[in-house]
């Protein structure tokens, strides 16, 4: 063991954003806040913009120039009717790409609707389609109604509907766009639509929020399939990595995050519990904000075990540690997946700010944490984390006093490590019997290979005919002695047997 620990510490400032504009950052967005990023990504996308035009110019005089240059050649030779028309059909070529990469940098019109594509919440010919379809597909209807039922009161609610539905049946066409442009349609939208009801609902902020709520669980509940995970990302390679290094933590104990809980308390127990149900429960969640609110919930009973087991309020420093302790314990289904689609898809204001902001921050700094442990924040020498990690060790069972000592909690634990340690001996005992078992095989066949080689040196050194007189003196000297044997034998056995009875005359 190691002397020295690191521990787990994060400072709140390292929460914030790093452009210092005061709302929380995002791991995601290389510590920036929603509005910074965008800020960035605009900035960045403008750049991009302008070298491609200044590319596509440079393309289209080098084009002209090409062009220019032929013409004059044709016209230095006879005219000829089939390369008039070949000179023609370049020409068409030519305009062709110059218009194709103009239209590459001018925003496109609305893509018609195809034949064998739907809107997402329109109903299609009958055909086969999994229960998860089935169920996204009463989730939209159902969203769509309450959506349509909040709106009903309010004098612009026909025109936010409508500006909704033709969003979402719009981005029904972008399938093949990138998750980063995917996120900047929606939040762009969000912008817009909450600048002009704040136009419209001035000084009523909380009504404004309200409405944007309600048209994130609607909007997002439509484009949950389309947006969610999609291929164009590598969320599902990270999500497996990442549910694969926390298995691989899976002996990781409190004592060594320093996590304060006690679960001897029934009541902590009951909410760590609940933590860890509430973290997997957020995958089952089409909205940002609902997801959100799983998060919340959870971060409550992690702040509620603390109190309950310190007697007295929790503090970050606290938190953080339990919080990672309950993602290793709980391993949230396609976690990474879900960061990414709240961090896309949900109302900036929510993230930015607010406890909502706080604890995904905080799940955020802890998923990098799982993604970073090493031994030293763990109280461990490296050696012993690499056997811990491979398993080929386990750690030591923490002591235990007082009344927990014979708890039952304490004691199903004890036997738990006592098993794997016998287990991890079984398995060395075996190993070393292999290795003596490969190694005495391997001694037979040398013994077995050096008799051979012994016989046939043997058999090479005697000539043939001498191999021949041996055999046939030894043969004549074996049937000699079986003779004389068999005389032995006669003559034994007439000693033993007793005389042969004589005839006796009786007289009459």
């Amino acid at each position: 063991m190691m002397s020295q620990r690191r521990g787990i510490h994060l400072d709140q400032s390292e929460l914030l954003c790093t452009k210092g504009c005061g709302f929380y950052g995002n791991n995601a967005w290389q510590g920036l806040c929603s509005k910074c990023w965008r800020e960035e990504y605009q900035r960045e996308k403008q750049k991009q913009i302008q070298e491609d035009w200044a590319l596509a110019e440079r393309l289209q005089r080098e084009e002209e120039e090409a062009y220019a240059s032929r013409q004059q050649r044709t016209q230095s030779q006879p005219a000829i009717a089939p390369f008039s028309k070949f000179e023609e059909r370049k020409t068409k070529e030519k305009s062709s790409k110059v218009n194709t990469v103009t239209k590459f940098f001018i925003p496109s019109s609305k893509t018609p609707p195809k034949k064998d594509a739907a809107p997402l919440d329109t109903q299609s010919s009958p055909s086969p389609s999994s229960s998860a379809s089935r169920h996204s597909s009463v989730d939209s209807d159902h969203a769509t109604r309450e959506f349509i039922d909040f709106l009903k009161p309010l004098k612009s609610g026909r025109e936010i509907f409508k500006q909704c539905r033709a969003f979402t049946e719009g981005m029904v066409y972008k399938r093949d766009m990138g998750a980063d442009e995917l996120s900047e349609c929606v939040q762009d939208f969000y912008q817009n639509l909450s600048d002009r009801l704040q136009t419209q609902f001035k000084g009523s902020s909380d009504h404004v929020e309200s409405i944007m709520d309600e048209v994130e669980k609607y909007m997002m509940t439509r484009l949950y399939k389309e947006v969610f995970c999609p291929e164009t990302t590598d969320d599902e390679k990270k999500d497996l990595a990442t549910q694969k290094r926390i298995r691989a933590l899976h002996w990781v104990t409190i004592e060594m995050l320093c996590v304060p809980v006690d679960e001897e308390i029934p009541e902590v127990s009951d909410s760590v519990v609940k933590a860890i149900t509430d973290v997997i429960e957020m995958d089952s969640k089409c909205v940002p904000k609902e997801k959100l609110g799983c998060i919340t919930r959870c971060s409550k009973h992690i702040f509620n075990a603390i109190k309950i087991s310190k007697k007295e309020a929790a503090s970050a420093d606290d938190f953080l540690p339990t919080l990672i302790y309950i993602v290793l314990k709980a391993n949230p289904p396609r976690l990474q997946s879900n960061i990414q689609y709240i961090t896309r898809f949900c109302n900036p204001s929510r993230i930015m700010t607010g406890e909502d902001g706080y604890y995904f921050t905080n799940l955020c700094c802890a998923v990098a944490f799982i993604e970073k442990l090493d031994g030293q924040s763990l109280n461990l020498s490296s050696e012993d984390f690499e056997l811990y990690m491979s398993g080929q060790a386990s750690p030591p069972l923490p002591q235990a006093t007082g009344a927990s000592s014979g708890s039952p909690g304490s004691s199903a634990l004890s036997q738990v490590h006592k098993r794997l340690d016998l287990l991890t001996g079984l398995g060395e005992r075996q190993e070393r019997v292999m290795e003596k078992a490969r190694q005495m095989e391997s001694d037979l066949i040398d013994w077995t290979d050096e008799v051979e080689q012994k016989v046939h040196s043997a058999l090479e050194s005697f000539p043939p005919e001498t191999q021949i007189t041996t055999a046939t003196t030894a043969s004549g000297t074996a049937t000699a002695t079986a003779a004389s044997s068999a005389i032995d034998s006669d003559n034994v056995e007439n000693e033993l047997l007793p005389p042969p009875l004589q005839p006796q005359v009786f007289a009459g």
